[in-house]
């Protein structure tokens, strides 16, 4: 935790764009003293806490170059031969994948869903429904500031990108579920084990 918010202040220094790099990073900024004050009480599954901290990082860098020139997304738009900079394509990936690692953990350990299928229908739809409302963040941030929300939204022309952002939050989700349950079940195991013993 310290190294991160060591990071998220060093990048605030080199922000292309403070108020963009605000805006970017404040998920961060929201998230890690929540983590920090329900740590005692709802400690995560380890694989969580990681993925949270990789989604942290793609924020971080991503609000401190601005999405659209962050150096990644530059090389890989060269070495995949695209039109634009898909850096904040990696963070809407990861928008749907954290989440949904979340929401199954919460689901899980709370009993609130039997039944698989039921369960994983549901954390696609809040993966969704998380990356709808950050669209709608977007869009309102479009609204109040006009052009000066540009670096914000990083759309680079694409007039498909909300929907886009949608479909890599979707892949993320869809990924999380496919190939991190089985990890995913182990540790919540050790965790309720962990639990009994204390």
């Amino acid at each position: 935790m310290a190294a991160l918010i060591g990071l998220l202040a060093w990048s605030g220094f080199h922000a292309y764009d403070r108020t963009t790099w605000f805006l970017e990073t404040l998920p961060v900024m929201i998230v890690l003293p929540v983590l920090w004050l329900t740590r005692q009480r709802f400690p995560l599954t380890p694989l969580l806490y990681g993925l949270i901290l990789a989604h942290a990082i793609v924020l971080i860098v991503g609000g401190m170059y601005t999405y659209s020139r962050v150096p990644l997304g530059f090389q890989l738009q060269e070495w995949l031969g695209l039109l634009r900079n898909p850096y904040d394509k990696i963070g809407h990936f990861f928008q749907g994948l954290v989440p949904a690692i979340a929401a199954r953990e919460i689901l899980i350990r709370g009993r609130h869903v039997h039944g698989d299928r039921m369960r994983n229908f549901l954390i696609v739809c809040v993966a969704l429904a998380i990356s709808a409302t950050y669209e709608l963040i977007e869009w309102l941030v479009a609204v109040v500031f006009g052009d000066g929300s540009v670096e914000f939204l990083g759309t680079q022309g694409d007039v498909w990108d909300a929907q886009s952002d949608m479909l890599f939050s979707l892949i993320g989700a869809t990924v999380a579920l496919m190939l991190l349950s089985r990890w995913h079940d182990r540790q919540l195991s050790r965790l309720r084990m962990d639990g009994a013993r204390n």
